[in-house]
């Protein structure tokens, strides 16, 4: 590399966007949340201009999120298979764009767009035009998502995201969590639902009226969302000792939050914050068929979620 070139970033180009003392930074490489601050106070665990995104952080997880047991199914009769990337499991993981170059489609000071078109592949052969766009406003970061089906026949699509919230303790075991959900899924040993859903009502893992972490460990997809009169559904992360917080949103289109404290992750990682994850199917929905959009060719599906910081 001659002496006065940069050096590429791994996730590529980035974008900043700012409102009042909101920042947030948007990459080219997966349309990825990489940072967002407030008061120059990190509101999600994210990382550097010179790494990548390690255990999902701030990624899109699409054409579906979570874990596809075998990377293998059949949908109205076509059968696909996707690459195994979470090989320990034997599972495929996250879906397919987090990792590719997203195209920009609008930016300004408090705003930004990104768009990928999924074409046919093995692991999935339909084709979907998908649209992200990041909006700070004075109450927070909004993020809006556009799915359309481009293709000449019908698809199944899923979508999650995966931010790591943080609200600056050293640890999330003094945090205190608000979820808003009555019910949780079994997951067997590779992390795949059973079929059993159990209330929470009376276990640890009963977070609806807001409680400190302490040692529980999560890594739980959760389901049957409180939500107020907007339809909204509401889950949060403070720091009792300084009131610091922060509010994750979802509308109605997002039925599911998986919850996970990063008990499995790096060392220096481990427990340092929550990924509070909407997701508008549960993991496996490919096999299942559980709660799968289809996009008819044409048909677009829209839905949004954000965070609030305080």
């Amino acid at each position: 590399m001659p002496p006065s070139a940069s050096p590429i970033s791994p996730t590529g180009e980035q974008w900043v966007i700012a409102h009042g003392h909101q920042e947030a930074v948007i990459t080219e490489v997966g349309a990825t949340l990489r940072a967002y601050t407030l008061g120059g106070n990190d509101v999600v665990d994210g990382f550097g201009p010179t790494e990548w995104s390690h255990a999902g952080r701030g990624q899109v997880l699409a054409p579906w999120p979570n874990r596809l047991g075998d990377g293998k199914y059949e949908w109205r009769g076509v059968r696909a298979q996707a690459a195994i990337d979470e090989p320990a499991l034997g599972n495929a993981i996250h879906g397919l764009v987090r990792w590719l170059p997203w195209r920009l489609e609008a930016n300004a000071q408090n705003v930004v767009a990104l768009s990928y078109t999924i074409r046919p592949t093995p692991g999935y052969p339909w084709s979907v035009e998908l649209r992200c766009e990041y909006r700070l406003r004075r109450d927070g970061l909004v993020v809006t998502t556009q799915a359309t089906g481009v293709g000449d026949a019908a698809a199944p699509f899923g979508i999650g995201f995966h931010p790591y919230l943080s609200v600056g303790t050293d640890q999330v075991d003094t945090a205190s969590l608000l979820l808003p959900a009555s019910r949780r899924l079994v997951l067997d040993a590779r992390q795949l639902p059973t079929g059993e859903v159990h209330d929470v009502d009376g276990t640890e893992l009963d977070f609806r009226s807001g409680r400190t972490i302490g040692g529980t460990r999560l890594d739980t997809a959760f389901t049957d969302l409180r939500r107020a009169t907007d339809g909204i559904a509401r889950a949060s992360l403070e720091d009792p000792a300084t009131g610091r917080g922060v509010e994750l949103w979802a509308d109605d289109r997002f039925r599911y939050l998986m919850c996970f404290t990063g008990d499995t992750l790096e060392p220096d990682r481990r427990r340092r914050a929550v990924a509070i994850e909407p997701m508008t199917c549960p993991p496996d929905a490919f096999r299942s068929g559980k709660d799968l959009i289809v996009l008819e060719p044409g048909e677009s599906w829209e839905g949004s979620w954000g965070l609030h910081p305080y």
